[in-house]
């Protein structure tokens, strides 16, 4: 070995010594025990009957209707629960979190450390308003999700798609007109960042979902047709063929995880699925043919609850607006589908380039009882997310059961002032009515202290 390789092989020992070493200081728990709680442990219909439940360290050890006795140490937090509703952490399936709260023009022209700072304000955010996991559909990520779980700075759980993967002119293609032409060799600004990456053969795209896999995407998001924040594509368009969706899917199972896509029509969805696709996000524009192929194919369906009832993000009567609108239009049909086909349906917002929107995420959860049953709702975003997050298999960044409250499962936990199964308009009030938020059995948040 020379002095070089020798040199370089001791500082990786290093780096690996460092990054654990302060990954272990980061994961120093206490025991809390909450007391007259009643649960919703992200499953049934009904809340338990008053119930105590303890936590030592990141998971839930025992839940029980008799006093739980502790040894009562300095570092056991008790909690009188009085009657409050103990909860999962709320699970979004469909994020961008760096993406999340700046206009699209922020995010081309600014610097990008302060939109990873800014990222991190975002992912506090959302922790506080109760997500305790998210599901990333693209985006540089992952340094945001490494200082996350070393403690660096408070956020949900992530699980990274890292950079969305398109072909030219495609759904993530965001260069400006003048930059086309694209010269030999050249890399666009977002795939420099690692926002997006333009591949226009089945070897560029199986080598571009290498990559993420390397960086460590827990799943990969290829886009199968036109977008609504896209230029260059209408709705719909087909993007990609069947050979280049399969190298991504093949791709993917050799490290045995799977490709989610971006489709909203008939054409694109059915075209994924025959490539090997397990996942169709958005598909507001779906047929009655295409839903009862996902069904018997069991293709997840991650469908986002959008509709026209706020301020659109678009000018009136531009190509964007039309578009926004279109998939407005159908989101009704889509639920429907979704319901009358028993696909496997998974909730998410997909907010980005909107910092006005920012804030709804707890309001977007709220509006599906226009289509759902509180109960129904809330296993979706905990019990039937996390089923969708364990898709992942061996890539996925965290071990233990999420989206319940079981014996045994990740403390990742919530403490409403109320009953949700009765109004979940609580949760679209996280800043009075959330009065507690755990991940991974750390409290975040806690208005009782006050």
């Amino acid at each position: 070995m020379s002095r070089i390789q020798q040199f370089l092989a001791l500082a990786y020992c290093l780096v690996v010594t460092q990054s654990l070493a302060f990954g272990q200081a980061a994961t120093n728990h206490s025991v809390t025990l909450f007391e007259n709680v009643r649960i919703f442990d992200g499953v049934g219909d009904q809340l338990s009957a008053p119930m105590n439940v303890l936590v030592r360290g990141n998971t839930i050890e025992k839940i029980s209707s008799d006093p739980i006795p502790t040894d009562r140490r300095a570092d056991t937090q008790l909690i009188d629960g009085a009657g409050r509703t103990l909860m999962p952490g709320l699970i979004d399936a469909h994020t961008h979190v760096v993406f999340f709260g700046l206009p699209q023009q922020a995010l081309l022209l600014e610097d990008m450390g302060f939109v990873h700072i800014a990222a991190s304000k975002t992912a506090e955010d959302m922790l506080l308003r109760g997500f305790t996991s998210i599901r990333d559909m693209g985006g540089p990520v992952f340094g945001l999700k490494k200082a996350i779980d070393r403690g660096l700075v408070p956020g949900p759980r992530i699980w990274p798609a890292g950079a969305f993967i398109s072909q030219t002119g495609g759904h993530g293609d965001f260069r400006f007109p003048n930059d086309m032409p694209a010269r030999p060799g050249d890399f666009t600004y977002s795939e420099r960042v690692g926002a997006a990456a333009i591949a226009d053969s089945p070897d560029l795209v199986r080598q571009r979902v290498r990559e993420q896999l390397a960086l460590g995407a827990s799943h990969i998001k290829l886009m199968a047709g036109g977008g609504v924040s896209s230029h260059y594509d209408p709705l719909d368009v087909t993007q990609y063929t069947v050979e280049e969706l399969r190298a991504a899917v093949e791709a993917a199972e050799n490290w045995g995880t799977y490709v989610a896509v971006h489709a909203y029509t008939p054409r694109a969805v059915r075209q994924a699925i025959e490539a090997g696709v397990l996942c169709i996000d958005h598909g507001q524009l779906l047929d009655n043919t295409t839903a009862q192929l996902m069904a018997e194919k069991g293709v997840w369906w991650s469908l986002q609850p959008f509709t026209d009832d706020n301020p659109g993000r678009y000018p009136e009567g531009s190509a964007n607006r039309m578009k926004e609108l279109q998939v407005a239009e159908g989101t009704d049909l889509a639920y429907r589908l979704a319901r009358q086909f028993k696909i496997k349906t998974a909730w998410g917002t997909d907010v980005l380039f909107a910092p006005q929107s920012a804030l709804l995420q707890n309001e977007r959860l709220a509006k599906m009882v226009r289509w759902y049953s509180e109960a129904e709702v809330l296993r979706m975003a905990t019990s039937g997310n996390a089923e969708l997050l364990a898709l992942s298999g061996p890539r996925s960044p965290y071990s233990g059961k999420l989206g319940v409250v079981e014996e045994g499962a990740l403390a990742d936990l919530l403490l409403v002032d109320g009953n949700p199964l009765d109004d979940i308009r609580l949760l679209a009030d996280p800043n009075s009515k959330l009065v507690i938020v755990m991940k991974d059995g750390q409290i975040y948040k806690n208005l009782l202290a006050k």
